[in-house]
């Protein structure tokens, strides 16, 4: 199946295994709060336990340097798509007022960005995460 949008989440490529796992729970968690839609119904196994719902589809994670990290923020601002960012600072938080205030001291072009997460029409996200690759 072919969905019309794309979920991505772009981190940079000298985080930590559990940096990349971090940052991804908590940015894609930013998304499904701001974008219900997204998200499919509850699953329940054959015994009729009931699971939350999970997005109806794939978000593909890739990686890229800082520099590609800037770039593609500033290209996902310019086509003003929904955009979740994780900054290094975060990782001396540890709630989410903290987090907020710790982004909110630093201008957006000074932002040291180790993951962001966008949605929206696959075109204008494959154009803002040119040249990263596929976490692998």
């Amino acid at each position: 199946m072919r969905f019309e949008n794309k979920i991505a989440v772009l981190l940079r490529d000298d985080l930590a295994g559990w940096q990349r796992l971090n940052v991804t729970a908590f940015l894609v968690s930013g998304l499904a709060a701001r974008r219900p839609d997204l998200i499919g119904k509850e699953y329940a196994d054959a015994d009729g336990r009931v699971y939350l719902p999970m997005f109806r589809q794939p978000v593909l994670v890739f990686q890229g340097d800082a520099v590609l990290l800037r770039t593609a923020h500033g290209r996902a601002l310019e086509r003003e798509l929904p955009m979740g960012v994780f900054t290094a600072d975060l990782f001396a938080t540890g709630n989410d007022e903290d987090n907020r205030a710790a982004v909110q001291r630093v201008r957006t072009a000074d932002l040291d960005l180790v993951g962001l997460v966008v949605e929206g029409p696959r075109n204008a996200v494959d154009k803002v995460l040119k040249g990263a690759t596929l976490h692998g």
